[in-house]
């Protein structure tokens, strides 16, 4: 029904593009009689092909899982203190672009640093094609500045990782055995009111098979813990055994490249200048604050458009 439901809001998309396109032509022989409807005219030109450029990447979002929601998380890195400053910085920057999309952010889980900063964050996105969006941000991401935590107020690098997990809408997409996956409890760490460290309300699953590791502390209630645990050890499965298909796909094309987090993607720097790069697609963009505050668009569009030759979109 879900599916259903996106496939009738695509075709009604497409069929209202084409109303006003039509409503568009009807209007251009009026424009020798009447003058003032040219700035009109010109001006819905330029939202009709804004909106043909956005229906044209959501057809390139034709993966499996692209229409699914996303589970987000960032690890901080190499860079001590900034790192986890990073990761918060990271953070934020998803939370505030979900916001611009209007889709729907909850941070399930996070680590503080000790000084400043988080260790790493867990966060669910929902909404269509959150997956299909936010794949491509999964990496190594760079940021150079100068150091607030630095007395001497010297450049450094900082480094964060991040992960980019489909929602799983059928357990038969993945073989779990819950025989297979040891459940622990313990007690919650860090801000999160009068039931920390007094209730072993955290959990932490571990998938004996591959050694995963799941833990979940953000909830008072361990059931809510248990369930958000169980939702994302299931994501890091599927992740996993899409991982694998992707690398054995690009041994069969001779493209011998690791696929997978482990490669930087983009930097960000703020001094000596200001400039961010997607260094798979070599977009740049000068607006470091405006990319921090969540528009990561320029990157998105250029990645998901990257991955698609023109045989590969539906007809």
């Amino acid at each position: 029904m879900r599916r259903l439901g996106i496939l009738k809001s695509r075709i009604e998309s497409w069929n209202s593009l084409e109303r006003s396109i039509d409503d568009l032509l009807d209007l251009a022989p009026l424009v020798d009689d009447e003058p003032e409807l040219q700035e009109e005219i010109a001006q819905e030109q330029q939202a009709l092909a804004a909106r043909v450029s956005e229906l044209e990447l959501q057809l390139a979002l034709n993966e499996p899982h692209d229409q699914s929601d996303a589970i987000l998380v960032v690890h901080s890195g190499e860079g001590g203190v900034d790192a986890q400053d990073w990761a918060s910085m990271l953070m934020r920057m998803y939370l505030r672009w979900a916001e611009r999309h209007e889709f729907k952010a909850d941070l399930l889980d996070t680590t503080p640093g000790e000084e400043a900063g988080i260790k790493n964050a867990t966060i669910e996105v929902k909404g269509t094609n959150a997956y299909g969006f936010l794949r491509g941000e999964g990496g190594s991401h760079r940021l150079v500045r100068l150091s607030p935590f630095d007395a001497a107020h010297r450049r450094h690098t900082a480094f964060a990782l991040v992960e980019v997990l489909p929602q799983i809408e059928h357990d038969t997409e993945i073989d779990l055995n819950p025989d297979d996956v040891r459940v622990d409890t313990y007690r919650s760490s860090g801000a999160g009111g009068q039931h920390v460290n007094k209730t072993s309300s955290a959990i932490r699953l571990t998938h004996l098979p591959t050694g995963i590791v799941v833990t979940c502390q953000n909830e008072r209630s361990q059931l809510q813990n248990r369930e958000t645990a169980w939702k994302i050890l299931r994501a890091r499965l599927l992740e996993r055994k899409l991982q694998a298909e992707a690398t054995e796909r690009a041994q069969l094309k001779g493209n011998l490249m690791a696929a997978g987090f482990g490669s930087r993607i983009r930097s960000y720097v703020l001094h000596p200048y200001t400039q961010v790069t997607d260094h798979r697609t070599s977009v740049s963009v000068s607006d470091t604050q405006g990319v921090l505050d969540g528009n990561l668009d320029p990157f998105i569009d250029a990645y998901v458009q990257q991955q698609v030759t023109p045989e590969e979109l539906p007809a």
